[in-house]
This record gives structure tokens, sequence and C-alpha cells, in this order.
């Protein structure tokens, strides 16, 4: 009896055994995938994400974000510095051009980060409070009718019967820069103190003159200046020419090294998902994705997004990317000079695969990362434009082979 009762009970253990097994393989093999989970390796101070919303403007918010991020650094305070400002200054200068060449140069809202350093070099910076170009009535900035309204009124000046462009043409564009951003700063108090444009930029204590800009491509020799051929690039500034892995050792070097980097992007890619916040090279093709910001994305429809979008609840593959693939895109205009963001650390994912982490100028109202995104390596590695950093953010082999 006493056998047959041990018999029982050792038959029980066993079934119990195996049920609980293959009750466990079957919840492991209905589990659903987990997609993307990011751990961050290093990150760096950031001020808080901006929304430049329906305006061109990603290269002043990008690069003020990094100005500031670098004021961080220095151990100068936290500062929200006016994108506005920056703007105003560039479209009076880019209207000057374009006049002189006959409006055979791109005149519109776009920029570049050189931009930004261009204004403080000659015309100074002010804070947000003073300066917010938020003047016609509402709460984001909406840009369409101020971006129509001067290149009509630079092309009506242009193409005059009169033969002869007036003296006065310039003050009246500057009449509508002040409508639709406001009257300029001439003077304004903060913190208590009285500053005018320019003391309150040698106040802050930037040198413009410590930052480059970097590319990769092989149409201009390596380790020399160029100018980038680009529409936004209205000033003809030009950059340094790395090879591709010397480019994507300075980003790595300046991040590890507390540097920020200002990053040029093309982010109209069909491996681009602003909704689950990262930005890969699949190794597969999709339905392409136009347009390049935000209210573009939202625009579509949901069978629109579905089409452009993979489903990403795995990790995917991604492509092998070469010197010679990216030159490619940037030559077929695959990849264009389409935002301005800012990169502020590096984290991978559960299978080690590494990315960096993105500030971007889209707001973070129902952003799953708060503004932020994680861009892949081999996206940067793709995607890239160009990139700007302190001239100390280089290594020192890269920095002697450019001379500086």
């Amino acid at each position: 009896m006493k056998k047959n009762l041990i018999a029982v009970l050792f038959g029980i253990l066993i079934l119990s055994s195996f049920i609980s097994q293959n009750i466990f393989a079957q919840d492991e093999e209905s589990e659903e995938p987990q997609g993307y989970i990011f751990t961050i390796v290093k990150e760096l101070p950031a001020t808080s994400v901006k929304n430049q919303y329906r305006s061109g403007t990603c290269w002043s918010f990008s690069t003020l974000s990094f100005i500031e991020s670098e004021l961080l650094r220095m151990d100068k305070g936290e500062y929200d510095l006016s994108e506005m400002f920056v703007v105003r200054h560039t479209y009076a200068d880019k209207a000057k051009k374009n006049v002189r060449f006959h409006g055979n140069i791109n005149f519109s809202g776009g920029g570049a980060f050189h931009d930004v350093m261009y204004v403080i070099k000659e015309y100074g910076i002010v804070p947000e409070e003073v300066y917010s170009g938020k003047v016609i009535g509402e709460e984001n900035h909406i840009h369409g009718e101020l971006d129509a309204v001067c290149k009509a009124y630079v092309d009506a000046v242009i193409k005059n019967k009169n033969k002869k462009i007036t003296p006065v043409w310039l003050k009246g564009f500057d009449g509508i820069l002040d409508a639709y951003l406001g009257d300029y700063p001439e003077t304004f108090i903060y913190n208590e103190k009285e500053y005018t444009p320019e003391t309150f930029a040698l106040e802050l204590g930037i040198n413009v003159d410590d930052y480059i800009e970097i590319g990769s491509y092989t149409h201009h020799p390596f380790y020399e200046k160029f100018v980038l051929e680009v529409p936004d690039n209205w000033m003809f500034d030009e950059i340094y020419n790395l090879p591709l892995d010397e480019m994507m050792e300075v980003i790595d070097y300046s991040i590890n090294n507390g540097y920020t980097v200002a990053w040029g992007s093309d982010v109209s890619e069909k491996g681009f998902s602003w909704k689950n916040g990262f930005a890969i090279v699949p190794d597969e093709e999709r339905p392409d994705l136009s347009g390049t910001e935000k209210e573009k994305w939202e625009a579509l429809t949901d069978k629109e997004k579905n089409k452009a979008l993979y489903e990403f609840n795995e990790i995917l593959k991604e492509k092998t990317i070469t010197q010679e693939m990216r030159q490619d895109e940037f030559d077929n205009y695959q990849s264009t000079d389409d935002h301005g963001m800012l990169i502020t650390g590096i984290a991978e994912d559960q299978e080690g695969n590494k990315y960096y982490k993105v500030k971007n100028s889209w707001g973070t109202e129902d952003h799953i990362y708060d503004g932020y995104f994680y861009a892949s390596e081999p996206f940067v590695r793709l995607k890239t434009l160009d990139i700007m950093v302190h001239k100390d953010a280089i290594p020192k082999h890269i920095r002697k082979k450019l001379g500086l």
C-alpha cells in the first residue's frame, strides 16, 4: 500500500512538471515581441524641448539648443535663447543677397547651423522672453504667410519695372519683419540689468570661432574645406570633409567627452518613426514617405501612415552603410538638407545595437520620449548631411589632419 502511494505521488509530480513546462513553453511562444527598448549609455545635459511648429526654422532651434547645452557644459547656467531673433536677421540678410543675385539663389525660411553663429557674431543674441517672435495672435510659430509675403516682396523688388532698385526697399522689408515677428529689441532688461543684443552675447562668452562643421563626401578631397551644395546654404559657408568612419569617430568622441553635437539629417525616410521614437535603415524596401516636418506627417491619413511605416514590433536587421552608399543618396537627392537636431547621448537596444539620442524641436505633446528619439548608427552614417561641434570635441589625430 505504501509503495503504491509513493508511486501515485511520484506520477502526479511528473505529470505536474510536464504540464507546467508545456504551459510555460506555450506562454513563451505566444508572448508578443517587445519591440525596441533603449538603455542610455551616455547622456549630456540639455535645455527643455522647444516647438518650431509650422515654421521651417529647425536650423535655428537646433543650433541654439546646441549653444544652450554648451553654456551648461561651461557652467554658465541655463538659458532659453531667441530663435526668432536669429530668423529675423537671416531673413533680412538673405533678402539683400537675393536681390544682389537677381533672385538666382535660394530664398526661404530655411537655413544652416553657421547662420546662427554668424548672427551671434555680427548682431548678438537675446533671450526668448525678450523676443519670442509671437505677435500674430497664435500660441505657436506659424510662418506660412510670413514666408510667402517675404518671397513675394523680394521678387517684386527684383522684377520692378522702374529698372532701378529704390533705396528704401530694405526698410519696407524690415517693416514686414516687424509686423510678423515684433519690433526689434535695441535694448532690453534681463535679470535687472540692461543689455543690447551685442553686450548680452558678450556676457554669454560663446566664441563662435571655436565651432566647426563637418561632412563626409567623396566629390571633394578629404581633410579640406568645401562649400556644401545644398539650397539652404545661402551663405556659401564651408565645412570640413572627413571620411565616413572619422566623421562617426568625431560624433562618438564628442559625446563621450561631454560635448553635444548639432546634427543635420534627412528624416523623410521609410525607417524614421516619430510615433515610435526612433530612426533606422531597415535591410528591406518599403513604400517611401514624403514630408520634412511634423505637421506633414500628421496630415497623412491612417492608411498612408500604415503604408509608410514598418511594423516595429521586433528589432529589424539594418543595412551596412558604406561611403559610396551615402554619396549616392546625396547625389540623387535622397539625402537632402531636411532637418536640424541635437545629439545629446548614446544608447543601446536590448540586442546591444548602438543608437544616438536626439533632441528634436517638434514639442513634447503625446510623444513616447518627450520630444527625443533614437537614431541608429546606420541611420546616422547614411543620413548625416553635416554636424557642428566644438573644435576641442575632435580627436587630436583628426584635428591634425584638418590643420586645426
